[in-house]
């Protein structure tokens, strides 16, 4: 059975992206070496956060967006035999944006 999860409020459900497995010299880095990523992938999010006047004020982040968090972030949850991370929105530091260069044509 496949169980579903919705976060409440300003939370965010993330799954960290694993990092590379060779330092950029090519060395191999074992798994006792490395630490864990402070990069993740948005699963699902809350409905928003809720403002004096009783409105909600939706989340800038979305399922999908690829975000850098603090290292403490988060609790750490196993939802379906994955490993996923619960935070608020205020603990998140950023959206990554991955921009192509245009190609010029020779």
């Amino acid at each position: 059975m496949k169980t579903s999860f919705r976060p409440l409020l300003d939370r965010v459900l993330v799954r960290r992206v694993e990092s590379e497995e060779r330092s950029k010299g090519g060395i191999i880095i074992p798994d006792t070496a490395k630490e864990k990523p402070m990069e993740g992938e948005v699963v699902a999010v809350g409905s928003g956060t809720r403002q004096e006047n009783g409105a909600i004020q939706p989340l800038d982040v979305k399922a999908g967006d690829r975000i850098l968090f603090g290292k403490w972030s988060g609790t750490e949850v196993k939802i379906d035999g994955d490993e996923l991370l619960i935070m608020k929105e205020s603990d998140i530091l950023g959206i990554v944006e991955v921009r192509q260069e245009a190609r010029k044509a020779a």
